[in-house]
């Protein structure tokens, strides 16, 4: 019903609304809007956002402006409303147009969404036409991102673009009232992507059948290849020991966790911890890979999914075919616990054509459930933790990419290309920064070619230009090679890696730099300065530039990557710099075979080919060893997580501490960093694995010692340099355990502590830091040119 016009005064405006408003039924919501406030006039998507010329009351004009944001879409994010007058029209009725074209892109798509209890609801009832239908959607929820080719966002848009509506659909589609009216990926068993399964030797199957046929398939204990979202995921009956233990092996997986997909937390709950923030996060619109705690004593999963990990990765279904693959109500059995993991190799890209899919996942799947809407984004699964009760990413992607981080000042047009490990890279301009979704290691080739594409991509749906790179200064990362071959006569400037780091901390906690932090940089690799391997830093830093206040001291990283992918060398690299014996009662010791330990003790004593390093990702390794907890690791920070799980079971310990050695330092601005020598914890650690201490007590210990540490060191920064705010960042800081005990110890001692909740701590988040630090470092040159 619509409202009495009231007295016939009339106006006309313009109303441009800008934010996450397309893909979430803005348009619909402006037409209900308009016509319960008895409105006449048009809306249409542009480059910008969303644009209405309205007339009406000028009361009613004023409640519509307001409502826009007030009352907005769920998943929409409004970030301002501007009007302007416009002569009358007489405009009757309300309409939505076809899209407006040109002019600036700075719309913001939103991310993919999972799927909405309504249409949950129908997926289920045998009564409604899309039961059981794959790829139900409606304008709440299902693809976004991954399915938009440019802007503005319509159907011709996306790739459902080659899916014409079916009249049934087309009806809804054009029905203001309806939950669908104007959802771009809208469509049925009639007219909509068809799902099938492929098997070699064997029948393939199509809609319905494909998905009754891979369910017997996954309880057979087969490995599945399932076309999501946004790529393929490797799927198969977590119950199963061997097909968990067969999939790690031909996925070359080493001992690094596998996720797991649940139907629901009650299906988890037994084997995790999941309090309130994490149930929300598990249940909420982005759904996440969850990081849970798993419960002591509780029963048992295949030891193979997550190998000594104190954690469990968990999501549930985000899409229909999830929901068919786990079984409605009335299905026969079939898995109830899922692993999922990407679809690909080791340290290969997410696969997402479907030839390709064949090809390269050959040698991992036994079957392909695969459908035909294209995917035009990769985008692999986010992980995410809660850590007293904040949101703690660890991996950014899905759920969450493409929405921007809002800057603390504005920024030039400036790609930042982030580092080698866990990729990705930041457009920013204005006040908005867009990170990537997940791109992956960078030493990979199809990895790089992936990178190109998805700068390409970023830069096409939010109009970016850019003017200026940011990349690391490690002289050998290929991100920062390809920032070199892709210039093009553009500045690049190249950002230390720690200064990134904390600058990210600072730009997402919306600090203007004009006071320096307390950066507590903690991670394994970053190329410092004087040409060492940094990683146990405290940087007395802003945007502008940073001090070395505080370092771990320095200890030879012998070998570089083969120390890193067995702790128990690093272990002895430590004891050597520290001047304890190698005693054979020592695991790391005891690991290390006769002829190697004679090798290394030379390499050693002669230097060679040892690289100093303070990194504190090193340390964690040494001491997994040292403790007798992980030897060798098969993935990136697996002795650290490890060592971490050992930790847990006795967090609680009252007993002696141990304690690192604080020495030099200088108070004036040239000064000399202070050093923090490991050494006493070492031998500490020692002392006590003598005494016939658990591993698990040690490794609590040490957590404390290096909790104590950043406590110790941020007390006379504050003194000498009045600093009251304490950046917590670097990979090593996504350890739940230290991350916990490290804010609470500052916190205690008044100081504001800023952690990760937007951008992973580690090399993930590193992009936005570059992007801040070049674009102030431009500044500063344009503003002395000028001069």
């Amino acid at each position: 019903m619509t409202l009495d016009q009231g007295p016939a005064v009339h106006e006309r405006r313009r109303v441009a609304v800008r934010g996450v408003v397309q893909g979430v039924g803005f348009r619909p919501f402006v037409h209900k809007l308009a016509t319960e406030l008895g409105l006449h006039g048009q809306v249409t998507n542009t480059g910008e956002g969303v644009t209405a010329e309205v007339e009406g009351h000028p009361d009613r004009l004023a409640d519509f402006c307001r409502r826009l944001a007030s009352d907005a879409p769920v998943l929409a994010s409004v970030e301002s409303v501007s009007h302007r007058p416009l002569p009358v029209t007489g405009d009757r009725g309300f309409a939505i147009l076809a899209s407006g074209p040109g002019g600036p892109r700075r719309t913001l798509i939103p991310p993919d969404v999972a799927t909405c209890a309504d249409c949950l609801a129908e997926l289920a009832d045998p009564a409604d036409r899309r039961y059981r239908h794959p790829f139900i959607t409606c304008t709440n929820c299902g693809p976004r991102y991954t399915i938009v080719s440019a802007l503005p966002y319509d159907r011709a848009n996306t790739t459902m673009a080659g899916f014409p509506m079916c009249p049934d659909c087309a009806r809804e589609y054009g029905d203001p009232a309806d939950r669908r009216f104007h959802a771009q990926p809208v469509a049925c068993h009639a007219c909509g992507p068809v799902l099938t399964l492929t098997a070699p030797g064997g029948p393939g199957a199509t809609g319905s059948a494909a998905v009754a046929r891979a369910r017997r398939l996954l309880a057979a204990g087969a490995i599945l290849a399932v076309k999501g979202i946004g790529g393929y995921h490797l799927a198969c009956d977590a119950a199963d020991p061997r097909a968990v233990a067969l999939l790690r092996r031909r996925k070359a997986r080493g001992d690094k966790p596998f996720a797991l997909m649940a139907r629901s937390p009650a299906e988890i709950e037994p084997y995790v911890r999941i309090d309130r923030a994490e149930r929300e996060l598990l249940t909420g619109p982005a759904r996440p890979i969850v990081l849970l705690r798993r419960r002591p004593g509780g029963p048992g999963l295949a030891e193979e999914i997550a190998p000594r990990s104190p954690d469990l990765g968990v999501m549930l279904p985000y899409t229909p075919l999830h929901h068919l693959l786990l079984g409605l109500p009335g299905d026969p059995p079939g898995p109830g616990l899922l692993v999922l993991t990407s679809g690909n190799l080791a340290g290969e890209p997410i696969v997402t054509d479907d030839a390709e899919a064949l090809v390269r996942l050959a040698p991992l799947a036994d079957a392909w459930l695969a459908h035909d809407r294209p995917i035009q984004v990769p985008c692999d699964d986010s992980v995410v933790r809660i850590c007293d009760g904040e949101h703690l990413p660890v991996r950014r992607s899905r759920g969450y990419a493409p929405l921007p981080v809002t800057l603390p000042v504005p920024v030039r047009a400036a790609l930042a290309v982030g580092g080698d490990l866990k990729n990705t890279f930041c457009l920013g301009e204005g006040r908005r920064a867009w990170l990537s979704g997940h791109i992956g290691d960078m030493d990979d080739l199809a990895t790089q070619r992936a990178f190109g594409r998805a700068v390409d991509q970023l830069g096409g749906i939010t109009g970016v230009t850019p003017g200026l790179l940011a990349a690391d200064r490690h002289p050998g990362y290929r991100s920062t090679g390809w920032a070199r071959r892709n210039a093009g006569g553009r500045p690049l400037v190249q950002v230390q890696h720690h200064h990134a780091h904390i600058a990210a901390a600072m730009a997402e906690h919306g600090l203007d730099g004009g006071r320096p932090v307390i950066g507590v940089a903690f991670d394994g690799t970053g190329y410092g300065d004087d040409g060492a391997v940094w990683g146990g830093e405290v940087l007395l830093a802003d945007y502008d530039g940073f001090r070395r206040y505080a370092h771990l001291r320095y200890a030879p990283l012998p070998g570089g990557d083969a120390t890193v992918a067995r702790p128990y060398r690093m272990a002895l690299a430590q004891l050597y710099a520290a001047g304890i014996p190698w005693t054979p009662d020592l695991p790391c010791v005891a690991a290390c075979p006769p002829d190697e330990l004679r090798l290394l003790a030379r390499q050693l004593e002669r230097n060679l080919n040892c690289v100093p390093t303070s990194s504190m990702g090193r340390l964690f390794d040494a001491a997994a060893a040292l403790a007798g907890v992980c030897q060798l690791a098969g993935y990136e920070a697996q002795a650290a997580i490890e060592l971490e799980a050992a930790a847990v079971a006795h967090q609680d310990d009252e007993g002696p501490g141990y304690a690192f050695a604080l020495g030099g330092g200088g108070t004036g601005p040239g000064g000399a960093p202070l050093v923090a020598d490991p050494g006493p914890v070492l031998a500490a650690m020692a002392a006590d694995l003598r005494a016939g201490a658990p591993p698990g007590l040690l490794a609590a210990r040490f957590h404390r010692a290096v909790a104590g540490l950043v406590r110790q060191i941020c007390r006379p920064a504050r003194e000498q340099h009045g600093l009251e705010t304490v950046a917590l960042t670097g990979g090593v800081f996504a350890n739940l355990l230290l991350s916990s005990l490290c804010a609470r110890e500052l916190r205690a001692d008044g100081f504001t502590v800023l952690r990760h909740r937007l951008v992973p701590p580690n090399d993930g988040g590193l992009a936005l830091g570059q992007l801040m630090v070049a674009a102030r470092l431009a500044a500063g040159e344009a503003e002395q040119a000028q001069s």
